[in-house]
């Protein structure tokens, strides 16, 4: 089941003023970016993020389970608890690093 537009703008809409946020349409799902950095990922309308050693302590208590089939598990975030949402997604993309651009083929 693909993600709502309006669930992915919700979620951008939460990250405001925290830089820059933009969202892509990944394989029928999203990906939300943090100044370039992929920091949340949103299957079936739930919003996740990786399972990182820095959101141990915040998210200790969130339910984990893989985005998608095969993948490994992750933090389901609570869309409405906004400050949790922007301190995670702050802390996420501290320790992540910027996507290396592929080279395009000849």
């Amino acid at each position: 089941m693909a993600s709502n537009p309006d669930f992915v703008a919700y979620i951008c809409e939460q990250l405001e003023d925290l830089g820059a946020v933009r969202s892509r349409k990944m394989f029928g799902e999203y990906m939300v970016y943090l100044n370039d950095k992929p920091v949340i990922i949103i299957c079936d309308d739930r919003a996740m993020i990786k399972m990182l050693p820095c959101l141990e302590e915040l998210l200790s208590t969130r339910p984990t389970e893989p985005p998608y089939e095969g993948a490994k598990p992750h933090y389901v975030l609570d869309p409405d608890d906004r400050e949790m949402l922007r301190q995670a997604v702050r802390l996420a993309e501290a320790v992540t690093p910027l996507p290396k651009k592929r080279k395009k083929k000849t």
